[in-house]
Formats: C-alpha cells, structure tokens, sequence
C-alpha cells in the first residue's frame, strides 16, 4: 500500500520535493494559503487536520519553514525525512526529521542533520559535521569535514566551509564564498574570504569583493 504525504508549499522547491516523494513511493497532495496556485488542495490549516498523511514542508525560507514543522510535530503528526535514491548517504549518518536530502548530494560518515533541513543538489557533507535545525546547504555547497553550523543557517550556492569551522546560528553565506574563520555574530557573509557584509561597504566603497 502506497503512503500518502501532504507537501506544506506548492512552488518550484515543492514540485522537486514532490519528485523525491514519489521515488521514495508517496502518492503525494499539495497544500499551500496562494489559493491561485492550482496545484494546492487546500490551505496550510486544512492540511493539519489530515492525520493519516505524513508531511513535509517545502518552504525555502528557514523561519518559516521552521514554523510550519514546528506545529506538525505539536499537533503529533508524522514528518517524513526524503532522500533522493541518487544521494549518497554514509551508513553512520543521521538525517533529522522533515529534512530533504536532494540528487546527487553527499553525507558522509558521522555527519548529522538537523530537523526540516535542506541538503540541496550536489551538495556535500563532510565526516562529522554538523548541521543545525531548519538550515538549508544550497546547490553545489561544500562543507568540509568537522564543520559545525547552526540552526536557521543558508550556506549559498557553490559556497565553500573549510574544515574545522564552526558557523553560529542564523548566519547567512552568500552564493560563491569561501568561509576560512569561525563565524559568531549573526549576519550575511560574503566573498573570498567570506566577510561580514558591513565590512565590505564603508562610505559608498567596495572593499575585497
């Protein structure tokens, strides 16, 4: 008997989790609040009163993301974990619940992901990272090995973390950089070396982009 998953959001992010679903044999039913989207079912707050479906929400913004899953698992629903046949995940890695592994991504030993993660396409975890709830690792992101990142994170596409970094909570990476240092304050991140971003811009000036 095919299991039946309500995916939370009906846009482009949704439609490539629904895929993941179905290789994963859902049947799958969408549910988004822009009742113009046609693929939608039914409200965020209609779907919650399906108790027999597992979800997902396939929100590409962490908050609410976050806030979405937060009141699946306090109503005591079931959040699916999907991950793409085509991912590589090591035997010893942890995947959280509601957490979306995408094609081609790497896990590799010792590594764990956080709760209503995204590890989006091509991405790599390295051995023994860490990765915190609700944050999402873009397209083509390396992270290196030992790395810790925190909750409400995004890693940009084609971003690089060096081993041994560790990343605070709700830190923004831009798409393309390299971080090389521990990252503590809260903030966007950009360039090679990634710098926080009032750093780059004094006076109207670009400084080290």
């Amino acid at each position: 008997m095919r299991r039946t998953l309500a995916i939370i959001g009906a846009g482009g992010h949704g439609r490539v989790v629904a895929d993941i679903a179905r290789l994963n044999g859902y049947d799958v039913h969408f549910f988004d609040d822009d009742k113009s989207n046609k693929l939608s079912s039914g409200t965020v707050d209609e779907a919650l009163e399906h108790r027999n479906m597992a979800f997902i929400v396939a929100i590409g913004d962490n908050e609410t993301r976050m806030h979405i899953t937060n009141r699946i698992s306090d109503l005591g629903l079931q959040l699916a974990t999907l991950i793409h046949p085509r991912a590589c995940i090591a035997s010893d890695a942890a995947i959280g619940p509601g957490t979306v592994v995408m094609a081609n991504a790497v896990v590799n030993s010792g590594a764990a992901i956080g709760k209503g993660c995204i590890i989006n396409t091509s991405a790599v975890v390295e051995h023994d990272c860490r990765i915190g709830d609700f944050s999402h690792i873009s397209v083509n992101t390396t992270v290196a090995g030992t790395v810790s990142i925190g909750r409400l994170c995004f890693i940009g596409a084609g971003a690089t973390v060096i081993n041994n970094i560790s990343i605070s909570d709700d830190v923004i990476i831009g798409a393309g950089a390299v971080v090389v240092e521990d990252i503590m304050e809260r903030s966007t991140y950009i360039g090679v070396p990634a710098r926080n971003i009032r750093n780059h811009f004094r006076g109207g000036a670009t400084q080290n982009i």
